[in-house]
Parts: structure tokens; C-alpha cells; sequence
């Protein structure tokens, strides 16, 4: 087939736009020969219960799933009763990003709660944790976070903990979006499981595609009596992969520990992130760059800024990226595995240019 896109136009937008890395693909090619039995029962998927228990501890299960939207909902379809609701900051995917996936097809209430940050507290949970016995209201008894959460900022394991532990003193049960969870990894230098099974979360949803898979996710089950169901509740949201050994060969690509791609991913995916915001620090000190300012750290692989008025819309005809909040003008700019330094100092350059 011949190439049907321009190979050289570069963007901000998402670590979704990034194409698949060659080694995820080189495992692909690998699991493609003869026959495997269908629906997971494939030594591929045997291996990647394996490569979950390395990272997260013995006993955690991990069932492949087609999405990030798949995962959330399934997981915390399997975490709740038909009357149980989700505590979410505002800003979380499963709020805002999944076309109400969580409420029309698993029936479950979000339970919003702002935070400037992205990040929820123990205080801010007590918003909305309440009302336990009280028939008019959906039972709250799921925590979710984000991690890294979709403003690009970190939880600590300290935070975490604290999350878990009033979660579980009030009979909640903690979820984790870890669709970025790699590049948290990478950033906070630390294993899989110490922010995440070592500190109480209960059930996680395990990215892939946005850190150089060609689509795969997972659920984990790293609380075994916190979630029930998956078994079935997979094939009834259309997340069974029929071939699924295609997808647990991408995972165990990332996450091989003889290889660790998916921190050498979110790496350099992070330190790109790092380039471009100290690229235009660097041009707001000498002048270079005006009315630009920052809306939150950069911990992760994305900058968040505010531009002048007119300059997103002159810098996307060069560069495609979101606007996260364009009552104020700001902006979300995001780097992946395969951002170039040149696409970063192309970038910085023509803000300078236009601003």
C-alpha cells in the first residue's frame, strides 16, 4: 500500500497522533505466525499475566482490552453495584472525554468535583462522600483518579496513599486512569506497583496506545476483592478481542522487564515536554516570546499555556494542538515517544515568530 499521509508534518496535539514503535510492531509480526487459540487462551496473553505480576505483584490479573474508554468503564462497571456512583475530579477523562460512555453504557453516576490541579484530596473526595443509605442517592463507592491526570500533573505516592486509605476507612473502593501511567512512572522514577499496588489502589486501567502501541490497553485487578465480573462484563462492552493474543504481544513488548520500552518511551516522551517549556522560558526571559504564560507545572509529557488572542489559530497552521480552555485561551501542547528535538525548536521558533 502506498503512503497516503505527508510522513514530515509534525503536531502537539496528542500522544494519540504518534505512529507504533518498531519494536511494538517487530512483536506483532512475531505473534503472527500459525495458530493461537482465540479469546486469550494464547501463550501470549499467558505471558503477559506474567509481565503484570513483575511490575504489580503476584496475584494481580490483567485482561487486554481494545481502549482507554473500554478499560474505564469496564473496570468500574466490575467495582460497582447497579446503584453505585464514581467520585471524579471534573477535569477526569471519564467526565469530560468519554462521550457519557461511563453513564449510558455502564449506568454509572460521576460524581464530579472541581480541582484547579487535576488532582483529587482526601478533602475534596468528602464533597461528594456522603449519603451512604440514603435511597435517593447514587451510592458513592468508587474513588477514580488520573494518573498522570489530564492537566500533566503528578500524584505522589504520599497523595495516593492518603486517597486509598480515606477511600477504604469509608468503604469505597479506589480506581486508577492510568492511561499515562508510564510517563508518571518515568517522571517520578519509581516502579509500577509503588504508586499503585504498594499504596492502595485497588483496580487500574493500563495505557498502551498513547505510549507507541498500535491499541491496546488493560484492566488490573491488583485487589481481587474489588472487582467481580470481568469475565463476562469484557465481552458484554465489546472489549473481547477475538485475536487477542495481537494485543498482549504489544503490552508485553512495552513492558518485556528485559527491555523496559515503555520507560524509555515516556522518557523521552517527558523530556521533550521538559524542551519545550524551558524553550519558551527561555524565550519569555530574552524578549523572544511575549504574552505567553503557563497554566500548570509540567510534570508529565504535556505544557499547558495561555496564549495572546489570534496566536493559536496562526500557530496551528504550522502545528496542530488543542485548545483545553479557549475562554481564556488556553492551550494544551503534547510530546510523544517519537517528538524530535528539531519538531520542539521548530515549534518554540515559530511561537517566537508570531508572538
Amino acid at each position: 500500500m502506498t503512503t497516503l499521509h505527508d510522513t514530515s508534518v509534525r503536531g502537539f496535539a496528542s500522544d494519540n497522533y504518534s505512529g507504533v514503535h518498531p519494536e511494538v510492531l517487530a512483536a506483532i509480526a512475531a505473534a503472527n505466525d500459525g495458530h493461537q487459540v482465540a479469546y486469550g487462551e494464547d501463550a501470549y496473553t499467558a505471558r503477559l499475566q506474567e509481565v503484570f505480576a513483575h511490575h504489580f505483584g503476584e496475584g494481580v490479573q490483567a485482561f487486554p482490552v481494545f481502549n482507554g474508554t473500554g478499560a474505564n468503564v469496564t473496570g468500574l462497571q466490575s467495582m460497582l453495584p447497579r446503584w453505585g456512583a464514581v467520585i471524579a475530579a471534573s477535569t477526569a477523562h471519564i467526565n469530560v472525554d468519554e462521550g457519557g460512555a461511563p453513564e449510558r453504557v455502564a449506568g454509572i453516576k460521576i460524581l464530579n468535583v472541581p480541582s484547579d490541579d487535576g488532582k483529587l484530596t482526601p478533602e475534596l473526595v468528602d464533597r461528594e462522600a456522603w449519603g451512604w443509605g440514603d435511597e435517593h442517592r447514587a451510592q458513592p463507592l468508587v474513588v477514580s483518579i488520573t494518573q498522570s491526570t489530564e492537566l500533566g500533573t503528578l500524584y505522589t505516592p504520599g497523595e495516593i496513599t492518603a486517597l486509598a486509605d480515606h477511600a477504604h476507612a469509608h468503604g469505597m473502593r479506589l480506581h486508577l486512569d492510568g492511561a499515562r501511567l508510564s510517563n508518571a512512572a518515568a517522571a517520578l522514577d519509581l516502579p509500577l506497583r509503588a504508586f499503585t499496588t504498594d499504596v492502595g489502589v485497588d483496580v487500574l486501567s493500563f495505557g498502551g496506545t498513547k505510549n507507541g502501541a498500535l491499541g491496546g490497553e488493560a484492566v488490573v485487578v491488583l485487589d481481587p476483592a474489588a472487582s467481580d465480573g470481568l469475565l463476562f462484563l469484557r465481552k458484554l462492552n465489546m472489549q473481547l478481542a477475538s485475536k487477542m493474543r495481537f494485543i498482549s504481544a504489544q503490552l508485553i513488548a512495552l513492558l518485556d522487564p528485559a527491555n523496559d520500552l515503555y520507560l524509555r518511551n515516556a522518557r523521552h516522551a517527558n523530556a521533550m515536554a521538559a524542551r519545550l517549556r524551558a524553550g519558551v522560558e527561555a524565550g519569555i526571559a530574552d524578549g523572544t516570546i511575549t504574552g505567553v504564560s503557563f497554566s500548570q507545572p509540567t510534570q508529565s509529557n504535556g505544557v499547558f499555556a495561555t496564549l495572546p488572542d489570534g496566536v493559536a489559530d496562526e500557530l496551528r497552521k504550522a502545528f496542530r494542538f488543542y485548545d483545553w480552555d479557549a475562554s481564556r485561551n488556553e492551550v494544551r501542547w503534547m510530546c510523544s515517544f517519537d517528538t524530535h528535538e528539531d519538531d520542539v525548536d521548530a515549534f518554540v521558533a515559530e511561537l517566537a515568530r508570531l508572538t
